[in-house]
Parts: structure tokens; sequence; C-alpha cells
């Protein structure tokens, strides 16, 4: 079976995007995600000419546990990526899917007039996709 249109990003992005400073420390950073339930957080842009950076489970998980650092001693802005990727909420998911795998990434965040309103990632792309599955 050939799905045709898996949709626009906008249909599976999650609208919970919690952003933060740069300059907080990992710790700080993984009891946020604790409270929000989110496994990726936004690190906002020190001013109109920066760029929005992106800091995930994964990063903490090779720049910080696997190096043994201590998550109290590393700010956020020293692991993070930036500037990262972003997508149109009308990008249709199979695009979004080769460009994740054209890119080596795994998140982006979704943008609109600018402003960033959601994130999409790999596991919502696919569990979008899980439904069609069953026609």
């Amino acid at each position: 079976m050939t799905i045709k249109n898996w949709g626009p990003v906008r249909d599976c992005m999650s609208t919970n995007v919690t952003e933060v400073d740069g300059r907080i420390d990992v710790l700080t950073a993984l009891k946020t995600m604790k409270e929000v339930g989110a496994t990726s957080l936004i690190v906002k842009r020190r001013d109109e000419y920066d760029e929005h950076g992106l800091l995930l489970f994964s990063d903490i998980a090779k720049q910080v546990i696997a190096k043994n650092r201590a998550p109290e001693r590393v700010n956020v802005y020293e692991i993070m990526a930036k500037p990262v990727l972003m997508v149109r909420p009308e990008m249709e998911i199979r695009y979004c899917a080769r460009m994740f795998e054209n890119f080596g990434i795994s998140h982006a965040p979704v943008t609109e007039d600018g402003k960033i309103i959601g994130m999409v990632s790999y596991y919502r792309l696919v569990l979008h996709g899980l439904p069609a599955l069953d026609d």
C-alpha cells in the first residue's frame, strides 16, 4: 500500500514548546524537561541578530553523561545545536522526513510568521502515519 499524501507537518507537530536561556546549566534544563514532559528545548535568541538553538536529550547523553561531566557545571550553550533548521507548518511530512535524513537531524522547530509554533520529530512523523496503515 502506498500513502500518497501523509499531510502537512502542522498535523503532527507538538505545540508544547519550551524555551530556555542558553546560560542555564544542564541540570536546570533537565529539571525543566522533566517538568514539562519534553525531550527537547528551544534555546532563546540572545538578540534579534542571533539564531535559536536546540537542546535534545541525546545532546545531554553524548556531551554530559558519556563524558562524565557534572550537569550543574555545564551550560546549555556549550552543548546545544545552533543554528537549527526550521520547517514550515505547510511542509509535507514526507519532505520533512527526507530533510531529517539528508541533514542527519531528528527534531526541528516549526515556524510561522517568524515565531516558533511547534516542534516536529521522527517520533511525531511516524506516529502520525500509523492510522493510515489501518486502511
